[in-house]
């Protein structure tokens, strides 16, 4: 059972959270007074309470930016113990997800979201992710980067089409690093301990150090380690199958554990910054992480609070690396920067599939279940546990480069325009395993797998982009932008079950799951022909290494070739700029993004076409004295959006559905009403529905009524709440030597649906609304800082995420975000 709060713990907040009773959260508040060390890094204003973002591609201050852009600074990302994506996004109300564990997340901005429980390799996402200059959002989803040495986070609302291209069409979450620093050596070592209510212990440990190495070179490396603990428990529990009596059953007793959904995070970055000139600048920079989980982030809720039943190990590790180059100088008066990354990235991971074949074994229950349906036999012919686990072994990599030119941002008339290129890949290994599975019924040449997906899919990118600036009067100015794009999808491999060689591939059975015509049997053959229209042709040599032919993609002068799809068209933005007053300004924006279409896994669907987003924008940046309020309204029409789901045999399918419209506001508040009381706040609201109902199928012979409906015009799209809001409160004072602090972080957020389709939200059940409590208390002297926190202080059991396994599967999970979590946290310069 949870523990509630005990009223002395409550009361003796009631002062603190006073404070926070703003209408929003985590307000832009980015290089100020950088946490760094004693020589602070040149990126950073002098005036802690100015706010230089890069969000047009060069550095101006916030407030000159017409563009709707929350910004976290160092200072601010310290205060809040921010480590990692969940930890910010508490502070960023617009922004939303899903998760099923760390390091598979889909991030959403302004509510674009169409949610579906599609899994690996659907659509690319609508939120481009940078870190610097580089964009490192994969086909896979966001990298979880870990964040420690950060100069600011930047979130840009709306369609970001014109500068920042495919994948950021509802915005883009830029992550900037501090910059290796010249001008002197220092450093900061972090250390933290803490533990979890409902679970165990964690901490970790986050370094850096800047070294120059001349007057014309200087080198930053930073370092972490985090464990963090784990909270779930998995409880005994058992499963069996029909017939009852005489079916088979199995337990987990050799997997109980508690706590078993534990993370270790090791990871590096170092940044080389070099001048090579006077005029020109070099920086490379090397940056990887190690990621490993263990157990499952979700929850039974029919099993109990933070309860699962898992029958084998759920295990996830993710590596990837990257290397990058920015080149900047001047030619004449223009700037002239070179961004160029290569990413690579792996994913190893094992997860308990049970679901799956209890959830068939029910909906084949009239007709004895799964024993009596499929054939899964061992070697010998005899009935086996159909138990179901997923090895995965997923294998990104992302090249990207652009070269872009700036006029002098002082001239009356200014322009950035560029060429951008990048190619990104996703080779696709899920491999549905059954232990002691026989060889006849199995993939051929894979004892044991019932199915598997072996895949290679390319993505190309290229694009052309300019926008200018053209100042109107002193007070009043014009920018035009647009961006020519083209893309070059493609996918080919294997899918599907095996089929039995017995009698020239016409024995029976044909494998363990009946089928007669999915998988090994519609391989190419040399002619061109599918080997179930040509039994005894000869096969073509797989096309993807690691699979036993190939049965997706097109046969072609006697070899298969990747399908593929292709694309082209323009964004554009339009935005009126008036400067009332130096110190407020109001300005009008029409944007569009779009994101690429591309090949579904299943071969018999047809590609999915691009969406696009078409934004209206009104937005307004103000300053009186110490109090900031900046917000924007905004109306934006989503056309075809792509929707990802599990259809037949569980199987992702990507379909582009109606149009939708979606209807918002939002409001950033930073006010610091007396002597070291800092009070900010942010908060959206959005109001998200299709124009048009969802249809079950893209099949034209279907006439989309009644049972082939599955969402009804009107409704709302998932995932994102109507409401969401942060909001920070915090009090500094001198004592003994130093500066203290009392800090309050709030987080509300209302309730959601976790799918689109009006059955599949029904079972999933409504993502509840919540409303989460952090307190900090702690001390800063010259070098050395220490804090005492409580985040999440009310053990409340906030609702990230509802899936479930499989199309047919009816067990339900929950992704809350951490329990109660107490700890210390030290840290020194030097």
């Amino acid at each position: 059972m949870r523990r509630a709060p005990s009223s002395s713990f409550r009361s003796a907040t009631i002062g603190l959270l006073a404070s926070t009773m703003l209408s929003g959260a985590g307000t832009a508040y980015a290089q100020d007074k950088p946490s760094t060390g004693p020589a602070t890094t040149s990126t950073a204003p002098a005036d802690e309470d100015e706010i230089v973002v890069t969000a047009q591609k060069r550095e101006e201050n916030l407030q000159d930016v017409p563009i709707s852009i929350q910004a976290l600074g160092t200072q601010r990302l310290d205060e809040a113990n921010v480590s990692n994506f969940n930890e910010y996004t508490k502070l960023t109300p617009t922004v939303s997800f899903q998760t099923t564990q760390p390091g598979s997340t889909n991030v959403y901005i302004r509510g674009v979201a169409s949610g579906g429980d599609g899994n690996h390799s659907g659509s690319l996402p609508s939120v481009g992710v940078y870190l610097d200059e580089q964009p490192v959002t994969t086909i896979g989803g966001t990298l979880d980067v870990h964040i420690y040495d950060i100069a600011r986070i930047e979130v840009l609302r709306g369609p970001q089409g014109t500068l920042y291209g495919a994948s950021s069409e509802a915005g883009t979450i830029r992550i900037i690093t501090n910059k290796p620093d010249k001008t002197g050596s220092y450093g900061g070592l972090d250390v933290e301990g803490n533990s979890v209510d409902h679970g165990g212990q964690g901490g970790k440990i986050e370094g850096f150090f800047n070294l120059p190495l001349s007057e014309r070179a200087a080198l930053r490396v930073v370092g972490w380690y985090q464990h963090d603990a784990g909270f779930i428990d998995n409880v005994p529990g058992a499963r069996s199958f029909l017939p009852q009596p005489g079916g088979l059953s199995v337990n987990n007793s050799g997997l109980v554990k508690k706590n078993f959904n534990d993370i270790d995070v090791a990871g590096a970055r170092a940044a080389l910054g070099i001048d090579l000139t006077d005029n020109w600048t070099a920086t490379a920079s090397l940056f990887g992480q190690d990621q490993k989980s263990r157990g499952t982030f979700g929850f039974e809720p029919s099993v109990g609070d933070l309860q699962v039943q898992h029958f084998y190990p759920d295990r996830f590790h993710d590596r990837y690396g990257q290397a990058a180059l920015t080149i900047e100088g001047k030619i004449s008066n223009w700037d002239v920067t070179y961004a160029g990354a290569y990413l690579d990235r792996q994913i190893h991971s094992t997860n308990d599939y049970t679901d799956y074949a209890e959830a068939y074994d029910s909906l084949y229950s009239g007709s004895g279940g799964v024993a009596n349906n499929f054939y899964y036999l061992d070697n010998a012919g005899n009935h086996i546990l159909p138990l179901h686990h997923i090895v995965g072994r997923d294998h990104f990599t992302k090249m990207s480069h652009e070269l872009r030119l700036a006029s002098p941002s002082a001239s009356r008339f200014r322009i950035v325009a560029g060429l951008f290129y990048q190619r990104q890949t996703h080779r696709i290994h899920q491999d549905y395993q059954v232990t002691g599975l026989g060889s006849q019924v199995s993939v051929n040449g894979f004892p044991g797998t019932l199915w598997l997906t072996q895949q290679d899919r390319v993505d190309r990118d290229y694009a052309a982009f300019g926008e200018a600036t053209f100042d109107v009067t002193s007070t009043v100015a014009l920018t035009g932008g647009i961006r020519a794009y083209k893309y070059d999808n493609s996918l080919i491999g294997f899918f599907g079950y095996g089929r039995n060689p017995a009698g020239g591939f016409t024995g029976q059975p044909f494998n363990a799951g009946a089928s007669s015509r999915t998988g090994y049997i519609a391989c190419f053959t040399s002619t061109g022909a599918q080997l179930r229209d040509n039994l005894t042709g000869t096969l073509l040599p797989a096309a993807v290494p690691g699979s036993p032919c190939t049965n997706l993609g097109t046969s072609k002068d006697g070899k298969v070739v990747p399908k593929s799809t292709t694309g082209d068209g323009f964004t554009h933005r339009v935005n009126l700029t008036w400067k009332i007053t130096p110190d407020h300004m109001v300005y009008a924006t029409w944007s569009k993004g779009f994101r690429p279409g591309g090949i579904n896994r299943r071969s018999t669907l047809p590609p999915y076409a691009e969406d696009t987003l078409t934004n209206y924008e009104l937005g307004l940046k103000t300053s009186w004295g110490k109090l900031r309020v900046n917000g924007a309204v905004y109306l934006q029409d989503w056309k075809s959006f792509q929707y990802s789901f599990l259809g037949q045999n569980s199987f992702t399918e990507i379909h582009n559905g109606p149009d939708a419209r979606i209807k918002g506001a939002e409001l950033d508040v930073f006010w610091r009403p007396a002597t070291g009381l800092t009070l900010n706040g942010s908060a959206a609201y959005t109001d998200a529905k299709t124009r048009q109902k969802t249809c079950k199928t893209d099949d034209p012979t279907f006439s989309c009524t009644g049972p082939d409906i599955s969402a009804p015009k009107g409704t709302r799209l998932p995932v994102t709440p109507q409401f969401k809001a942060s909001g920070t409160g915090r009090y500094e004072f001198p004592v003994g030597g130093g500066t203290g602090h009392l800090q309050t972080i709030v987080t509300h957020q209302g309730s959601s649906t976790a799918d689109l389709r009006t059955d599949e939200a029904a079972l999933l059940g409504r993502l509840k609304a919540y409303t989460m409590f952090d307190f900090s208390l702690g001390m800063e002297w010259r070098k050395i800082t220490a804090e005492l926190f409580f985040e999440n202080a009310f053990d409340e059991r906030a609702e990230l995420t509802r899936y479930s396994e499989c199309s047919v599967c009816t067990r339900v999970y929950v992704v809350p975000y951490a329990p109660r979590t107490i700890g210390l946290r030290l840290g020194t310069k030097f």
